[in-house]
């Protein structure tokens, strides 16, 4: 077995770190969300009073929570992939084929999404963006921020990701 550099497993440990902690992070606060809406079910069947706010405040933070889990679920492999061949390729041929698809597939597009997403936080940041569709009209940029956010979280976890498989590529070995 080959001994990758200090310097690359200390870099993959901290990427991986970082995903990790988001992940639980989101864990924890899916339950003021699930709270907020069995507060709404109580509300509106039990009492006949339905809130305003639970519904957008659910699906917005929904929304946010699925989005910023992304890296955490690259990082635990929970994301698709076709396993009926890849499974049976030698861990070198895995490693090229992900080293190539990180760097054509996976990378040009997020950091476009990155770019385009601060751009998207930015406009409804300056200009006090609300759901007018909504008695309550929250301000929606706290949930537009999770758009960048997620996409960096993302792309720090793809480069753990590439370091491994370019280890996989060359050496023949997952690490």
């Amino acid at each position: 077995m080959h001994r990758p550099p200090e310097a690359m497993l200390k870099a993959i440990k901290t990427l991986d770190a970082i995903s990790l902690w988001s992940g639980r992070i989101v864990a924890w606060l899916i339950i003021p969300m699930v709270l907020s809406l069995v507060y709404e079910v109580v509300a509106r069947y039990v009492f006949d009073a339905p809130t305003e706010w639970a519904y957008d405040m659910t699906f917005m933070l929904y929304g946010s929570f699925f989005m910023i889990g992304s890296a955490y679920t690259l990082q635990k492999k929970g994301h698709i992939r076709t396993d009926s061949y890849y499974g049976g390729w030698s861990a070198r041929t895995q490693g090229w084929v992900d080293t190539f698809c990180y760097l054509l597939l996976f990378f040009p597009p997020l950091i476009f999404f990155l770019v385009v997403g601060w751009d998207f936080f930015f406009k409804s940041w300056g200009q006090g963006e609300r759901v007018v569709t909504s008695p309550w009209m929250p301000v929606v940029y706290p949930f537009k921020l999770a758009i960048p956010v997620a996409t960096l979280l993302l792309l720090l976890q793809g480069a753990s990701e590439f370091m491994r498989s370019l280890w996989a590529a060359l050496k023949g070995e997952w690490l």
